[in-house]
């Protein structure tokens, strides 16, 4: 978990250094889900041509509740979550290019993987790793860095 951590603050900050050096602005957007507007953190940063999504979960924004049915389910919402972010910012899942996953219990990798490539074909760079307490009690957790 520390290298998977490590690998996102280097990306991080080496987004934030290209874009001083290229007197780039970085742009914190708002949610496009209203009940997400108070939330401490956005969705999505735009920074030097590249745009880092916030984690997703396995929630139904309309219901706020994690959705039933188990890790397939889940990972499934997560992936409509991250599409409908990205939508919203005029790209789709092609764009990807940075995938990290967090799992809840590491066992359900290959429930997890066998929905995860019905939608990245294109096979963009990954990490996956376990951990306990993810949000809400989730079973997963999915953030990626789309190329605009």
């Amino acid at each position: 978990m520390k290298n998977a951590s490590l690998i996102i603050i280097v990306l991080f900050l080496f987004g934030i250094y290209s874009c001083q050096q290229n007197n780039k602005t970085i742009t914190f957007h708002e949610s496009h889900e209203p009940k997400k507007a108070q939330a401490p953190f956005s969705d999505a940063v735009e920074a030097n041509g590249f745009l880092f999504l916030a984690g997703q979960v396995g929630m139904d924004h309309s219901t706020r509740t994690l959705v039933e049915g188990g890790i397939e389910n889940e990972t499934k919402q997560c992936l409509e979550n991250i599409k409908a972010v990205l939508t919203h910012h005029e790209l789709s899942l092609d764009h990807v290019v940075k995938c990290t996953v967090i799992l809840k219990d590491i066992n359900d990798f290959a429930a997890f993987n066998e929905v995860y490539k019905t939608y990245f074909p294109n096979k963009p760079a990954r990490t996956t790793f376990a951990a306990s307490g993810l949000a809400v009690g989730a079973s997963i957790e999915i953030d990626v860095i789309a190329v605009k």
